[in-house]
Order: structure tokens, then C-alpha cells, then sequence
């Protein structure tokens, strides 16, 4: 597991990187929420009331950095994270700037 601090403007968050077997499982970590890969279940993390929204990659088959989760596109977001004004079809960069 790689776990990294990395700033967005003025703003610090966590980023995470898990190998799970071919893939990563990748995630970044705002104050009041969290920005994740195709495999992160925003739907349940809304049961605990945690904002989350999920990146597809604009240039690659799956996220596997940072990098690609910031510049991937929003294809799920929870009712929590719409609280906050996340949209489907914004970058990942911009969700996880509503998280801060």
C-alpha cells in the first residue's frame, strides 16, 4: 500500500494506492469525504453518510495513480457527495476539491 499527502490548489489531501492482485484500488481522501476508482461502492458508503463519488479514467483501461483518478471523469456520485455539488461528468480533481 502507498499512501501519499498531495495538494490541489491551497487544499492537502491523502491519496491511497492498494494492489489488489492486476489492479490498484485508489482513493483520495478530503475532509468530508472521498473520491475513489470504479471499484469503491458510493452507494454504501452513503449509508454512513460519507460523500463519495467514483472516477472513470479518460486514457487508460482503469485507475491506477492519482494523477489518473484527478483527471478521470465522475461516473457515480452519492447522495451525500450531490449534497456537496459534486456532478457526474466533472474531473475528479474538481470533486475532490468540493471535499475539502
Amino acid at each position: 500500500m502507498a499512501s501519499e499527502s498531495f495538494s490541489v490548489g491551497s487544499k492537502t489531501f491523502m491519496g491511497h494506492v492498494i494492489p489488489i492482485g492486476p489492479v490498484n484500488l485508489v482513493f483520495a481522501m478530503g475532509e468530508k469525504g472521498l473520491v475513489g476508482c470504479g471499484a469503491v461502492d458510493v452507494l454504501a458508503l452513503d449509508k454512513f453518510h460519507l460523500p463519495a463519488a467514483k472516477v472513470r479514467p479518460v486514457s487508460t483501461p482503469s485507475v491506477s495513480t492519482i494523477n489518473e483518478l484527478l483527471s478521470g471523469e465522475i461516473v457515480a456520485v452519492n447522495q451525500a457527495g450531490t449534497a456537496l455539488g459534486i456532478t457526474i461528468g466533472m474531473s475528479g480533481k474538481d470533486a475532490l476539491l468540493r471535499l475539502a
